[in-house]
C-alpha cells in the first residue's frame, strides 16, 4: 500500500504542476493571466536576426519582435489566439509590481544634499585639475595613475588614437579654461588664460585630426575670448589689463593651419588630418567620417564673425552642404564614412553615435547662432529621416504598448538594421532632443542610458540592446550622458535628473577615481583602467556635473541666452553672431530645401520647451514606473 500512495503523490504532485504552469503561461484552452509578451527575449538565435517580414512597418511597436522573425510573430499569434475571449491585462503590467520603489527613490531631492552634491562635483574637478597643473602642464594630457603627462605618441605616427588628438599644445588647459569661470574661480581663469598666451605656439610639427583641433582648441579660445571681452555675459568683467585679443589671434592661426584640410578634395568635403606645419600630409587618406567632416561649422562661423573674414564659415559650409547632397534619395540619410574625392560612401551605417553624431548636432546649433534658414530646414528633414528609419519601440514614449522607444544602426539606402549595439556617443542626442523641443522622446531615450549606467556604474562604449551586455568595454569618461542628464534637467526641473547626476558622480568617485586624477576604465564590468584622463573629463563631464547641481550660477541667472558647443564650451546666443559682413558666397542651390521652406517652422528658442511636459507630470516622475521598470528589466537590471 506505501508504494501505492507514493505513485498517487507523485502524480497529483505532475498533475498539480502542469496546472500552474498552464495557468501562468497561458498554455491551455481559454486560461490566461493575459500577459502577452515574449518569454525568451534575449534567448533567440542570431540566424534570425536581421529576417525582415515584408510589408511590416519598420517604425512598429516592438524591436525585439523585429529582430526575432517568424519565431516571434508565430508565438504571438498562438498567445493571442489562446486567450481571445478571456479578459486580457497588457504585457506590461509585468512591470508593475513594486512601482512605488521608484517614486520613493526619484520624487525628490534636498536642498542640502543638492549642495553635498555640487561641492562633490567641484572637488572631482579640482582633483583633475591642480594634479594636471602640478604633473602634465604643458603637456596634453595627465596620465593620472603614474602622475606623468603625456604628448603626441612621436614614436609611432600611426598611433590615431593618441596623435588625432594631442597637438603638443598643453590641450587639457586650454580645454578646461571656461569650466574655471563655470565653477566661479575668475583668478584662475586669468592666470591660466595668460599662460596660454605665454606658453601655446601652434606652429608644431603636429599631425592632428581637424575635427578634435576645432571642437577642442578653437572652440576653447574662442569661448574664453568672448567671455572675456564681453561684461554682459554672466561672469561679469573677468577682463584683465593688458589683455589685447591673443585668444582670438591664437584662435584665428590654428584655423588658418587647418584650412589645407579643405583644399585639393574634389568634393569640398575636408581631409580628416592636417599636419600644423606643413598641410595634409602626402600620405594623408582619403576617407572622412560624416561627423569630422560636418562638425565644424560652429567654431568657423563664430571665428569669421568675430573676426569679419568669411573663409572659415564658407569652407565649413560647404563641407556640411556636400555631405548633405550626398544623403539617400529614398530614406534621407546620410552614412557614416565618406570618401572626400569620389562622394562615395564607404561606411553605410546609419546612426546617431560615433561619425555622426555631432554633425545633426551641428545642424541645429548653428541655425541657433546664427539664425541661417537652411541650416534648420536640413535638420527638420534630417530628424525627420531619423524618426522614419531608426526609431523603432512603440509611438510614445510615456503611454501605450510594446517596446521603449530605441535609435538603432541601419542601412542609409534601405533603412533596414544593420547591427543590434548602440554606442555611449548616441547618449547626446536626448540633450539635441531637447533643444529641438521633443522632451518627450528624449525622456525615454535618457532612460535606456541611465539603465545601462546603472547596471555597469559606466557606459560602456558599446552595449548590445539584443544580447543585453556590452560589445566595447572600455569607458573614457565620456560626458554625453551627463549633458543630456543636465539638459533635461533644465527643461523640466524634475528631481529624477538630480538622482542620476547623483549616481554618476559618486559611480566616478568609486570607479574611476586614481592617485592623482580619474583614470579612463578599461573594462566596465571588472572596473580595470588605463592611464588616461583626456581633456573632455575637466572640459565636459565636470562641467555639466556641476551646473546641475548649481541652480544658482551665473548662466542660469544671467538674461542672456546660451548654448554649448560639442565639447560643452560656453558661447552667448548674440546678435552679432546673426549679422555678417558679406553676402553669401556659396548660395544654396534650389532643390529639396528650397521646397521645403513654406511648411518650415523654426523653433521658438527663447521660450522654455517646459510647457510641452504635462503639468502633472512636472512633480512626478518624467516617466512612468511602469516603463522605468520595463527598460531596467531589458538591460538586466533583474
Amino acid at each position: 500500500m506505501q508504494w501505492r500512495s507514493i505513485v498517487v503523490g507523485l502524480v497529483v504532485l505532475r498533475v498539480s504542476l502542469s496546472c500552474v504552469l498552464w495557468l501562468a503561461f497561458g498554455l491551455g484552452p481559454n486560461v490566461s493571466w493575459g500577459f502577452n509578451f515574449h518569454l525568451s527575449f534575449n534567448l533567440h538565435k542570431l540566424d534570425l536576426l536581421f529576417r525582415e517580414e515584408k510589408g511590416a512597418d519598420p517604425r512598429g511597436s516592438s524591436w525585439s519582435r523585429r529582430i526575432q522573425g517568424h519565431r516571434y510573430e508565430e508565438t504571438e499569434s498562438i498567445c493571442g489566439k489562446v486567450g481571445e475571449e478571456s479578459h486580457k491585462r497588457s504585457y506590461l503590467s509585468f512591470f508593475d509590481g513594486n512601482k512605488d520603489e521608484y517614486v520613493r527613490r526619484y520624487s525628490s531631492f534636498p536642498d542640502a544634499l543638492r549642495a553635498k552634491m555640487k561641492g562633490m562635483a567641484k572637488e572631482m574637478f579640482y582633483f583633475g585639475y591642480d594634479n594636471y597643473m602640478k604633473y602634465a602642464f604643458p603637456e596634453d594630457e595627465l596620465n593620472p595613475i603614474d602622475c606623468e603627462g603625456r604628448g603626441p605618441d612621436v614614436l609611432n605616427p600611426s598611433n590615431i588614437n593618441i596623435n588625432d588628438v594631442l597637438g603638443n599644445y598643453s590641450l587639457t588647459l586650454i580645454d578646461t579654461l571656461d569650466t574655471l569661470l563655470v565653477l566661479g574661480n575668475v583668478t584662475e581663469f586669468q592666470r591660466a588664460v595668460k599662460l596660454v598666451i605665454d606658453t601655446v605656439s601652434f606652429d608644431k610639427d603636429s599631425t592632428v585630426q581637424v575635427f578634435e583641433a576645432n571642437i577642442r582648441i578653437l572652440g576653447s579660445l574662442i569661448s574664453a575670448h568672448i567671455l572675456l571681452t564681453d561684461p554682459k555675459h554672466p561672469f561679469g568683467k573677468v577682463g584683465f589689463e593688458g589683455y589685447d585679443n591673443e585668444l582670438l589671434h591664437l584662435a584665428h592661426d590654428l584655423a588658418v593651419r587647418l584650412l589645407p584640410a579643405f583644399e585639393n578634395t574634389s568634393t569640398g568635403i575636408p581631409y580628416p588630418r592636417v599636419n600644423l606645419k606643413t598641410g595634409v600630409p602626402p600620405d594623408s587618406i582619403n576617407e572622412t567620417c560624416t561627423a569630422g567632416a560636418g562638425s565644424l561649422l560652429v567654431e568657423f562661423g563664430i571665428l569669421s564673425r568675430l573676426i569679419g573674414d568669411s573663409t572659415f564659415e564658407w569652407v565649413a559650409r560647404r563641407a556640411v552642404r556636400a555631405l548633405w547632397n550626398l544623403r539617400s534619395n529614398e530614406t534621407g540619410l546620410l552614412g557614416n564614412v565618406v570618401n572626400i574625392q569620389t562622394g562615395q560612401w564607404v561606411g553605410k551605417q546609419s546612426g546617431l553615435g560615433a561619425g555622426m553624431d555631432s554633425f545633426y548636432e551641428y545642424l541645429l546649433k548653428s541655425y541657433i547662432l546664427f539664425g541661417e534658414k537652411e541650416d534648420y530646414r536640413m535638420f527638420q528633414a534630417a530628424y525627420e529621416s531619423i524618426q522614419n528609419h531608426l526609431r523603432r519601440g512603440r509611438e510614445s514614449c510615456n503611454e501605450g504598448e510594446g517596446d521603449p522607444p530605441l535609435y538603432v544602426n541601419v542601412n542609409m539606402f534601405s533603412g533596414e538594421i544593420m547591427n543590434t549595439w548602440i554606442d555611449s556617443l548616441q547618449a547626446f542626442f536626448p540633450g539635441l532632443q531637447v533643444l529641438n523641443g521633443d522632451v518627450d522622446n528624449a525622456i525615454c531615450l535618457h532612460a535606456f542610458y541611465y539603465a545601462i549606467w546603472k547596471r555597469f556604474g559606466a557606459l560602456p562604449e558599446r552595449y548590445n540592446w539584443q544580447l543585453q551586455a556590452p560589445d566595447v568595454l572600455f569607458y573614457p569618461l565620456r560626458p554625453e550622458l551627463v549633458e543630456s542628464t543636465y539638459l533635461l534637467y533644465q527643461a523640466t526641473k524634475n528631481p529624477f535628473y538630480l538622482h542620476v547626476g547623483m549616481d554618476i558622480l559618486q559611480s566616478l568617485e568609486k570607479n574611476a577615481k586614481v592617485r592623482c586624477g580619474y583614470a579612463t576604465l578599461h573594462h566596465v564590468v571588472d572596473k580595470s583602467k588605463e592611464d588616461r584622463m583626456e581633456s573632455f573629463f575637466l572640459s565636459e563631464t565636470c562641467k555639466y556635473l556641476y551646473l546641475l547641481f548649481d541652480e544658482d550660477n551665473p548662466l542660469h541667472k544671467s538674461d542672456n541666452k546660451y548654448i554649448f558647443t560639442t565639447e560643452g564650451h560656453v558661447v552667448p546666443i548674440d546678435k552679432r553672431f546673426r549679422d555678417k559682413q558679406w553676402n553669401d558666397l556659396y548660395p544654396c542651390k534650389e532643390g529639396p530645401l528650397a521646397e521645403r521652406e513654406p511648411n518650415t517652422r523654426p523653433p521658438l528658442n527663447n521660450i522654455s520647451n517646459c510647457n510641452r511636459i504635462p503639468e502633472e507630470r512636472r512633480y512626478t516622475l518624467p516617466l512612468k514606473s511602469i516603463y522605468m521598470r520595463q527598460i531596467d528589466h531589458m538591460v538586466g537590471l533583474f
